[in-house]
């Protein structure tokens, strides 16, 4: 990738792999994905992007409970309760900057031609963790998200907060987009989104820690049982609607709500494709996607 694009990160062009005809139920798929996005956004509000993970906790009380054989209906119903997760599901968009530097949503099936730039907005539907590799011209995948120099490594996202790629804020306009230069050729980029972190894959801490020890090792490649975890996951099944908003501008709404991880509301744009696991039970939705350049 990075002898086609001007930053070292992902770049999303068609999507393949793991779909079955899903156009009878586009509504319905479309559907359930936007309505867990939040009624409405504070624009004002503090900026959530940059935070930490939050801290795991734990509870005895299911366990206490099941222990304690005289225990009441009333006394189980104030048990916390366990709402049923959601399918994991992913949408995404990719716009193209335009001459007048207009953010302009563009068809995920476009070819590419030296010099154009785009970026990329990503936007899950869960809480959980987001994994980028990248696999050049069919070479060994590398994991370019997370990134031991951005943000201590961290990879937690929270459902409907956008992750922008590459920042819209960057202090340099050169960094704001990926630029298309040097030879033709495909990358494939296999986005990953998680319920739990992936065993066997530094982040955080540990990540930051190998690739100081290890610089010639980052990006981080990902040993072959690993990799064939995710692999096996681009075959499950998966709901796919596309929507037909290309050519529409980036609003300045979406742009707030992008820069300052405030998470995008029902009255926003919807996602140019969203991607939903069939089953609420898979632990992961991997998606598989090609960057050609021409």
């Amino acid at each position: 990738m990075k002898s086609r694009v001007l930053l070292t990160f992902v770049s999303i062009v068609s999507l393949v792999g793991g779909v079955f005809a899903v156009s009878a139920q586009d509504e319905d798929v479309r559907g359930a994905f936007l309505e867990s996005r939040p009624k409405t956004t504070n624009l004002k509000g503090p900026s959530r992007r940059h935070r930490r993970r939050p801290a795991k906790t734990t509870t005895n009380a299911n366990a206490s409970a099941a222990a304690n054989t005289n225990t009441t209906t009333a006394t189980t119903s104030r048990l916390p309760s366990r709402k049923a997760q959601p399918a994991i599901g992913l949408g995404f968009t990719i716009f193209m900057r335009e001459p007048s530097g207009r953010a302009i949503r563009i068809e995920p099936t476009r070819e590419f031609r030296t010099g154009d730039r785009i970026r990329i907005a990503l936007e899950p539907n869960t809480d959980g963790y987001l994994y980028i590799f990248d696999s050049e011209n069919g070479a060994a995948p590398k994991m370019i998200f997370p990134d031991a120099r951005l943000d201590g490594g961290e990879n937690w996202i929270e459902a409907h907060v956008p992750v922008e790629v590459p920042s819209s804020e960057e202090p340099e306009e050169r960094l704001r987009w990926f630029e298309f230069y040097g030879d033709p050729g495909t990358d494939r980029i296999f986005i990953v989104v998680t319920r739990e972190p992936l065993n066997g894959v530094p982040t955080a801490e540990e990540l930051v820690a190998f690739c100081g020890l290890n610089k010639d090792k980052c990006p981080w490649q990902a040993p072959a049982d690993v990799w064939q975890q995710m692999e096996k996951m681009t075959t499950a099944q998966v709901k796919v609607v596309t929507t037909q908003n290309f050519g529409q501008a980036q609003t300045e709404r979406e742009k707030v709500a992008m820069t300052r991880g405030l998470g995008l509301d029902q009255s926003m744009p919807q996602p140019s494709v969203i991607r939903i696991s069939a089953s609420s039970k898979e632990p992961m939705l991997v998606t598989v996607l090609d960057l050609v350049h021409k």
